[in-house]
């Protein structure tokens, strides 16, 4: 859930601060960065919030958000999949929060900009109606009342708002519970709401009219709440159903308001809603890979035949419609999927499908580059994916992905990905057909390419496979942690027979974000950052640290910038020092020990950067808008390369940088 992007205009002004500061060095030609757009390369459908209701045409539609810049609120035809209507929500990324009112106006809450969104019956534009609470900047769920009245869950600091429809006063009903960041589900039900938390699974309802918030006691099984999450919830007819999990399945709880008393437990449920209840007094929900109906009377699952694959298989909106097909009669069954597909059954003929709608593709933005002699290779932030990019044309073969944390250009062609969550680790044949079991298969038969190495979540506790790198024929991996917890690792992977060494807070309480290696040491650069933003660091400074990889120990640790909270990246730069970046300072490290040699303060922000190196330069990402160039030599200093907003920064050979801005990819071709 972190976004960073920025667009300024820059004046070529390099003020700096040096530990050692020398005149620059004169009778040297000066390198020339050539920036060359080569579009946008990663594109795809990603629904997050959604509901079944009435539509644009008067009919019922599916309602769903997809993610983007901006992010848009779209009407599904149940009937054909196209798409009916489909308006901006300026300044918001997506929205995993939409709902109906009694009057048929849509809601949308969004993320990044905690913004909540109206579009009204017959209208072509949604309203923004505003941050309702100037502290949230995500709105996780909302929910509406009898009267129209919007209830929302927020982070990061797990309050419950209410929008009152008339007009327009909000009502902020505080923190729900001390220490939870999150208010990731929430429901309405007869003046309560009810509201699941995160990074702990606590259950909460909520008095609309006092404000008094009393504690639901934990079902029978739950365990320990830490690092659970209460990720969905829905009122159903009187009873909560409770899933705590992730996107993947887990147990749903279902908890009877009248008698509060906790009366089933349904294994396996996808999430991440579940339908109304039908005229039989059933509902439908995705259960153990099944559209599954279940009767809450007699607590019975009954399969439907509908089958799911995949890694994520939930239901981003679920209800009822007349499709008025020969197949279909009637009633059915209709939702979305996380990709842009609907489902769809009927329950009188059995039939059912999943098929593609045209909600429109949107642009991804770039989470991390790399290169070969052949190819680029981009991966995708959030909507995820992998593209190979022709690095003249910029002609782009997308694959569905997960998040793609990092990206390794290996030494035998072979490419290796780190995504999130469960910080797992994929190589990547690129000459060899594309083919994802997860996201993305191909024909019966193909084998797994990219192939997965590790899943770093089980045993560690693991979520961002942040940094990557090779060392005498392995893969060293720097993680961040899963849930509210600190203390990130790093991980060994034998590429020949699979052995793996794993040591969690080889800096203790500390993430590793970038890595680098020469001569069997790896060396990282680590961040006091934790799981989640919400989670309190321990310590106040990023670290570097060098790991004898055969020794199995760690040789030195230092604080090169104190009070720098993340030293985001670090390189072997010609002259064989070990160079890195900490916000607005990049410095230079004797490799051997770790004493500092030379630093440069920058900037003026602590936005975190990348720095790469060529056999000629360093070349460093300060304030994300500006690229420096350090030549080596105990005199040079660093000279302004090129001035640009970007997001990440890469290096292809000896002459060609690869930089990120949103969606965009550049080259910067080095000549003299």
């Amino acid at each position: 859930m972190r976004s960073v992007r920025a667009f300024l205009a820059l004046a070529l002004v390099a003020l700096f601060a040096s530990t050692m500061t020398t005149p620059a060095q004169a009778g040297h030609t000066t390198p020339v960065g050539t920036v060359t757009s080569l579009g946008t390369p990663l594109s795809d459908v990603l629904l997050l919030g959604g509901t079944v209701a009435p539509g644009p045409n008067g009919k019922t539609v599916i309602w769903n958000a997809s993610s983007g810049s901006p992010a848009y609120l779209n009407a599904i035809d149940p009937a054909t999949g196209d798409s009916l209507l489909s308006v901006a929500l300026p300044g918001a990324d997506g929205a995993y929060a939409v709902a109906a009112a009694p009057d048929g106006t849509i809601y949308a809450g969004t993320y990044n900009n905690g913004h909540l969104y109206r579009l009204r019956p017959g209208a072509t534009a949604a309203e923004d109606l505003g941050q309702p609470l100037p502290t949230e900047t995500f709105i996780l769920r909302i929910t509406v009342d009898e009267q129209g009245n919007v209830y929302g869950g927020t982070a990061p600091h797990g309050k419950v708002f209410r929008y009152d429809h008339q007009t327009g006063a909000v009502r902020d009903y505080g923190t729900i519970k001390a220490g939870q960041g999150y208010v990731r589900s929430i429901d309405y039900w007869k003046g309560k709401i009810y509201a699941g938390s995160e990074p702990d699974a606590y259950f909460s309802e909520v008095d609309v009219a006092t404000g008094t918030v009393t504690e639901i006691p934990p079902p029978p099984g739950l365990g320990d709440p830490s690092n659970q999450v209460v990720y969905d919830l829905n009122i159903r007819d009187g009873r909560m159903y409770v899933r705590v999990s992730t996107a993947l399945p887990g147990p749903m709880y279902v908890w009877d308001i009248a008698s509060r008393t906790w009366v089933d437990t349904i294994p396996n449920e996808h999430g991440l809603d579940i339908s109304p209840i039908g005229a039989d007094g059933a509902l439908y929900m995705i259960q153990a890979s099944e559209l599954t109906k279940y009767d809450p009377a007699t607590k019975t699952l009954t399969g439907t035949g509908l089958t799911f694959t995949g890694r994520i298989q939930n239901a981003r909106s679920i209800g009822y419609a007349d499709l008025n097909l020969p197949d279909y009669p009637g009633t059915s069954v209709v939702g979305t999927l996380w990709r842009g597909e609907e489902f769809r059954y009927n329950p009188q003929t059995g039939k059912s499908e999943i098929f593609q709608t045209k909600v429109r593709r949107e642009p991804i933005e770039i989470l991390s580059v790399a290169g070969d002699q052949d190819h680029i290779y981009a991966g995708g932030f959030l909507n995820g994916g992998v593209s190979v990019v022709d690095p003249a044309t910029g002609k782009a073969q997308f694959n569905r992905f997960a998040q793609v944390e990092s990206l390794l250009a290996g030494s035998d062609g072979t490419v290796y990905v780190g995504a999130y969550p469960e910080a797992r680790v994929y190589s990547y044949r690129p000459a060899q057909p594309w083919s994802s079991p997860e996201y993305s298969p191909g024909p019966p038969g193909t084998p797994d390419n990219p192939k997965q190495l590790l899943d770093l979540r089980p045993d560690i506790f693991q979520t961002r496979a942040r940094a990557l790198t090779e060392v005498d024929g392995k893969l060293a991996v720097g993680t961040v942690p899963d849930g509210d917890r600190l203390g990130g690792a790093l991980v060994i992977y034998d590429l020949k027979t699979g052995a793996t060494e794993k040591y969690r807070n080889v800096v203790q309480d500390e993430s590793v974000f970038g890595l680098t290696s020469r001569y069997g040491i790896v060396y990282g650069g680590t961040s006091i950052a934790g799981g989640l933003p919400t989670t309190p660091p321990t310590r106040d400074a990023g670290t570097v640290f060098a790991w004898d990889v055969t020794g199995k120990k760690k040789l030195w640790e230092t604080v090169p910038v104190p009070g720098a909270a993340t030293v985001s990246s670090v390189t072997f730069g010609p002259d064989g020092l070990l160079w890195g970046v900490a916000g607005k300072t990049v410095f230079a490290l004797s490799p051997g020990n770790g004493k500092l040699k030379r630093s440069f303060t920058l900037g003026t922000t602590t936005s975190s950067g990348d720095i790469v190196a060529t056999s000629e330069a360093v070349y460093v990402s300060i304030d994300l808008n500006k690229i420096y160039r350090i030549a080596p030599g105990a005199k040079s200093v660093p000279t302004l390369f090129v001035a640009h907003a970007h997001r990440r920064l890469g290096v292809r050979g000896d002459h060609q940088l690869l930089m990120t801005s949103g969606s965009e990819l550049f080259r910067i071709d080095i000549s003299r």
